[in-house]
């Protein structure tokens, strides 16, 4: 189990159940007693979801009294924080329920499977929700069931004068939020959510800006014609925070090597020298580190601006063979000039990402050109040393 799994932990949870029996009439709540008493095993969403399909239950399904239940609770000043996402997603849920409290199964878009007036409710509780817990996940739900109704209103708090709400208006409809159940609509259409990011992409809240750059990043990765013609119009917009977003934007198709999102960003195809990249090791114990250096010189007749990523290749657990990009640096060479890059790669597991032994490369990506690979080993975790393949150390600070 990890540790944001006891976001929702039984301490959180027993103070959101109490404040919620205080605000139901009868003061019970016995299934989501028994949900809580059940928690250990599931996952973050899985806890959030399991509450508040308990909630329901208690509350017979219907939504105008989970409504008000989750109203009341909430008005306590120290209900704060990711205890009330399943309080959120119960709403949420509970407004796409049929009478007897049962999702309906028809098409997502369908607008007349619901009550409207509990549908708009419930956005508007997610709305009240959202400044003492970020409401995006509990948002999918009526994304999903009428995405055009909640578009539409969603698309109104791009002006409310709480940044939380301008936030929750781009992250609630981001196409693959994480920890977020997928909405097929936003998915496949892009040109749904744009409007949206074209009013926040210079927001005066970082926060949301950074949502909106998420948001657009999101899809670049099934659209980037899409995402670079988004990034394009805000550039040619102005604003003071436009280039900064476009960037963050834009950084999925940078790291691909992407021609027009580097282009647009000013970083066309240079012409540069590279010299073959040296490691210093042949091998590398799981959870070691090995550096790499290499010298870039510009040979062409105007200044070379630079995007320096690298390519690490390595093995999945099943043997296949996998690359992912890293950021090391932005330079601008002028005609001759030089300059040596300087990097290292921790092998130390994280929660993200692990290292399985096997054949390993690594290589320079320079404005999304991809560079010849120099290639080694990570070996199972051993106290010995790496292999030098040179005596004299590298530079230990990467740049």
């Amino acid at each position: 189990m990890s540790m944001t799994d006891d976001l929702l932990g039984i301490a959180r949870v027993s103070a959101l159940i109490e404040a919620l029996e205080e605000a139901v009439p009868d003061g019970a709540l016995p299934a989501m007693r028994a949900a809580a008493s059940d928690l250990e095993r599931l996952t973050l969403s899985g806890r959030a979801k399991a509450l508040a399909a308990a909630l329901l239950a208690d509350l017979d399904g219907a939504y105008a009294p989970t409504a008000a239940a989750v109203r009341r609770a909430t008005a306590r000043a120290d209900l704060v924080d990711w205890v009330l996402w399943p309080a959120g997603l119960a709403v949420a849920l509970g407004a796409v329920a049929g009478h007897d409290g049962a999702e309906h199964d028809g098409a997502a878009g369908d607008g007349a499977s619901h009550d409207h007036a509990a549908f708009d409710d419930a956005l508007d509780v997610l709305r009240e929700l959202t400044p003492r817990m970020t409401s995006e996940f509990s948002m999918r739900p009526l994304l999903r069931h009428d995405p055009e109704r909640a578009l539409a209103r969603m698309s109104g708090w791009v002006a409310d004068p709480d940044w939380n709400v301008r936030r929750l208006a781009s992250e609630g409809t981001r196409p693959l939020l994480p920890w977020g159940e997928r909405v097929p609509a936003l998915v496949a259409d892009p040109e749904l959510t744009r409007p949206i990011l074209d009013a926040l992409h210079d927001d005066p809240s970082e926060s949301v800006r950074r949502s909106v750059a998420n948001h657009l990043n999101d899809h670049s990765r099934r659209h980037p014609e899409f995402a670079v013609a988004t990034a394009r119009g805000w550039l040619s917009g102005g604003g003071e925070h436009a280039p900064r977003t476009a960037r963050h934007a834009l950084r999925t198709l940078v790291k691909r090597g992407d021609p027009e999102a580097l282009a647009l960003l000013g970083f066309p195809p240079v012409d540069v020298a590279v010299a073959p990249l040296e490691l210093d090791a042949h091998a590398v114990p799981n959870g070691a580190s090995i550096r790499f250096r290499s010298t870039i010189e510009n040979v062409g007749d105007a200044d070379a601006r630079l995007v320096i990523d690298y390519a690490l290749t390595f093995p999945d657990a099943r043997g296949r063979e996998r690359s992912k990009v890293f950021k090391i640096a932005q330079r601008v060479l002028a005609p001759g000039e030089r300059t040596e890059v300087i990097a290292s790669h921790s092998f130390r597991p994280i929660t993200t990402r692990r290292y399985y032994p096997g054949s390993y490369a690594v290589a320079l990506q320079m404005n999304g050109a991809l560079q010849r690979r120099a290639e080694f080993s990570v070996l199972d975790p051993t106290p010995l040393d790496p292999t030098p393949l040179d005596p004299t150390p590298l530079d230990p600070t990467p740049e």
